[in-house]
């Protein structure tokens, strides 16, 4: 005795249990599919297109779409077994493409793993398989409850390029990338090497060298959000700065993913004794450390100018997994950050090498600095003469020379006591 006929009607929410049942049994192939379960039940619940194929008073097959602008995406088609090869996908698909197009689609899209149920029924009913486009996914791990704590606390989601828009600072970046990056990114790995995730880092060096920058980078790497933490609006909670500290915290225990960030760190942890900084404060931040440390994906790094004056407390193993110094850039750095200043002041033609060779020993931000200084006058000049000004290598000589670098001798030589006394790679 053959199988009945079916009957196709509009699914709805009182589908959902059935529908995620046939999800299970459907597939023909290995490959998960390309919109997981979850889009397509939210597609399904928000009452997008969606059409199912009813039998005997169950559910047989389903086609679920969404429409985004004049695209609709066929997001699932799904047979029971006993029903393949009998023309019921095509019936289905064409139901659902009388919906989507009725909802305004005029191009339809179907992606597929080769070979997974519906891929006739797609064929049959006119859709041009294209063999010259190869997909490209990327998962973000960032849940909106998360995004939307990290602004309340003023961070943000950093844009994914960041890490590369940090050019040269070959050693310090492939050590953080070892060191931090790599066992947060791949943590299944890691763990099977006895790898442990990194909680929290400390970043050391004189100022303007970069260490924010490194730090927002890091989250652009992970693609987590970046929330830091400024001491002066902490201070300004009912419950003081200590209180503001705990109140942070607490709302960072409840996100899935994050970076905290705390500069010049120096300010509210010195050293106890020298009476620099408040017992209670230093004491807070200690404890919440060891809270935040409890749990993964996520990562503090607090940065300072001053190393030595932090409380011993503050450094101790099992707090800070790795203390790690940022210096002034070397020659790859300071011919990126001048190449791109020079290429957004539309002066392509600067002998660059000698930029590098007399700002040896400049910060990044020295470096803005002389170039913002070349920029302002060739606009100034621009608006004076009513004729684009372009600067010249001489125009930028003359901003290096102008310019007092931040460090000086003294400093670069603290800087490297520092690092004999307190790097912990």
């Amino acid at each position: 005795m053959g199988l009945p006929g079916w009957h196709l009607r509009d699914l709805t929410d009182a589908d959902l249990e059935a529908a995620v049942a046939l999800d299970s049994v459907s597939s023909c192939v290995d490959q998960q599919p390309l919109f997981p379960l979850s889009e397509v039940v939210a597609s399904l619940v928000a009452g997008q297109p969606a059409v199912g194929a009813e039998a005997a008073g169950r559910l047989v097959g389903t086609a679920i779409g969404r429409i985004d602008n004049d695209r609709g995406w066929v997001l699932r088609i799904t047979l029971h077994p006993e029903w393949r090869s009998r023309g019921l996908g095509s019936d289905l698909l064409a139901a659902l493409e009388q919906r989507l197009v009725s909802a305004g689609a005029r191009r339809l899209t179907c992606p597929l793993p080769e070979g997974e149920t519906g891929s006739q029924a797609l064929r049959n009913s006119g859709f041009a398989e294209r063999g010259d486009i190869r997909w490209f996914e990327k998962v973000e791990h960032v849940r909106p409850a998360d995004v939307d704590a990290a602004v309340a606390l003023g961070g943000s989601v950093p844009p994914a390029n960041l890490w590369q828009q940090v050019q040269g600072m070959a050693k310090e970046k492939r050590l953080i990338e070892q060191r931090i990056v790599l066992p947060l990114s791949e943590p299944s790995l890691a763990e099977e090497h006895g790898v442990r995730e990194p909680r929290a880092v400390m970043l050391f060096g004189p100022p303007g060298t970069g260490k924010t920058t490194f730090a927002r980078a890091i989250a652009s790497r992970l693609g987590w959000p970046f929330v830091e933490l400024f001491p002066s609006r902490l201070a300004g909670s009912s419950a003081g700065l200590a209180g503001g500290l705990s109140e942070a915290f607490a709302t960072i225990a409840g996100m899935e993913r994050v970076l905290v960030f705390i500069d010049e760190v120096e300010e509210i942890a010195s050293d106890r004794e020298s009476g620099r900084s408040d017992v209670g404060v230093v004491n807070e931040l200690l404890k919440s450390i060891v809270a935040f440390r409890e749990r993964q994906h996520r990562l503090l790094v607090c940065a300072t100018n001053s190393i030595p004056s932090l409380d011993d407390a503050f450094l101790r193993h099992g707090r800070f997994d790795y203390v790690l110094p940022i210096g002034p850039p070397d020659e790859q750095a300071r011919l990126a950050l001048w190449a791109r200043a020079s290429a957004q002041a539309g002066a392509p033609d600067i002998d660059l090498g000698e930029l590098v060779r007399i700002s040896d020993g400049f910060t990044p931000a020295d470096i803005l600095h002389a170039s913002q200084q070349v920029a302002q006058a060739t606009f100034e000049q621009t608006l004076t003469s009513g004729t684009r000004a372009r600067a010249t290598t001489e125009d930028y000589l003359a901003a290096v020379q102008l310019t007092r670098p931040t460090l000086d001798e003294a400093a670069v030589t603290g800087f490297q006591d520092d690092i004999e006394r307190f790097q912990r790679a």
